[in-house]
C-alpha cells in the first residue's frame, strides 16, 4: 500500500534548496509600498510611515507611500475609480509592504481596513499581495498596545503575505515626534529601524522566489485532475465518433 494513499501522484513536490537557488535574479532595488491609516492633518501613523520611508530608502529600497485621501469606501464607487486603480497598481508593483495604523477602539482604523478591502485576493491569474513581504506597525494615543499589530498579522496572513517576525508599537505617539514631524531618538525609534532593516532583508530573500514559495499542492492537485478529466473526455469523444462512423 502506498504510504500516502490520499495524495494525488504527480502533485506532491519535494522542496529543495536547488529550486530556491533557481529563483529569478533581480537587480532593481527592493520595491516597498507603505500604507497608513489616518486622514488627520497631524496623523501620527503618517509621520511613522514617512519615517519608515526615509529608513527604507537609506537601506536601498525603492518606495511608494499611498495617500488614502480620496479613496472611496468599498463598493461606493466602481473599481475603475482612479484612487482604487492607483492603490492596486502600487500593490502589484510592490515586492514588500509596510502597514501602519493607529489603534482605534482596540483595533485598526476603518481608513486602513478600507485600503486592504480594495485589494482583491485574486484578479484573473494575478494576486496583488500573495508572496509579498510585510512589516506591521502601530501608533497608540496612550500606553503601549499590540492589538493593531496582532490584527494586521491576521490580515496579512489572509492576504497570503510573508509577514516578518519583528514589529513596532509606538505608545503615546504624540510624545515621540518633534515639531518637524521627525521621530525622536528612543528605544521605540530603534525598533522601527530594526523592523525596516529586517523587512529589506526578507524582501531580498523572498523576491524572485515567491512563485515557488507559494506554489501549493492543492492547486497542483486541481491541475492534475483537470488534465486527467480532459483526457478522459477526449477518450469518450473518440469512442462516440467511432460509433457514429460505424
Amino acid at each position: 500500500m502506498h504510504p500516502l494513499p490520499n495524495v494525488v501522484p504527480g502533485a506532491l513536490d519535494l522542496p529543495s534548496t536547488a529550486r530556491l537557488e533557481q529563483g529569478t535574479p533581480l537587480h532593481h532595488r527592493p520595491r516597498i509600498l507603505i500604507l497608513y491609516g489616518s486622514l488627520r492633518p497631524e496623523s501620527f501613523s503618517r509621520k511613522l510611515a514617512l519615517e519608515a520611508q526615509r529608513l527604507l530608502e537609506q537601506l536601498g529600497a525603492d518606495t511608494r507611500l499611498f495617500d488614502p485621501h480620496g479613496l472611496p469606501m468599498l463598493d461606493a464607487e466602481p473599481a475603475t475609480h482612479p484612487k482604487v486603480q492607483e492603490l492596486r497598481q502600487a500593490s502589484l508593483w510592490s515586492e514588500g509592504q509596510v502597514w501602519v495604523s493607529p489603534e482605534r477602539h482596540g483595533t485598526l482604523t476603518a481608513v486602513f481596513k478600507n485600503q486592504i478591502d480594495w485589494l482583491p485576493l485574486e484578479e484573473g491569474s494575478v494576486r496583488p499581495t500573495q508572496g509579498r513581504t510585510l512589516a506591521v506597525m502601530q501608533v497608540c494615543g496612550g500606553s503601549q498596545s499590540f492589538n493593531v499589530v496582532n490584527a494586521l498579522r491576521v490580515l496579512g496572513r489572509w492576504m497570503r503575505m510573508v509577514t516578518i517576525p519583528n514589529q513596532s508599537s509606538v505608545p503615546k505617539a504624540w510624545q515621540e515626534f518633534d515639531d518637524a514631524g521627525r521621530m525622536k531618538p528612543s528605544a521605540y525609534y530603534d525598533r522601527v529601524v530594526d523592523v525596516m532593516e529586517e523587512l529589506v532583508k526578507f524582501t531580498l530573500l523572498v523576491r524572485g522566489r515567491s512563485d515557488y514559495l507559494v506554489d501549493r499542492y492543492s492547486e497542483r492537485k486541481g491541475a492534475v485532475e483537470a488534465v486527467a478529466l480532459a483526457a478522459a473526455a477526449g477518450v469518450v469523444d473518440a469512442a462516440l465518433n467511432q460509433t457514429e462512423g460505424a
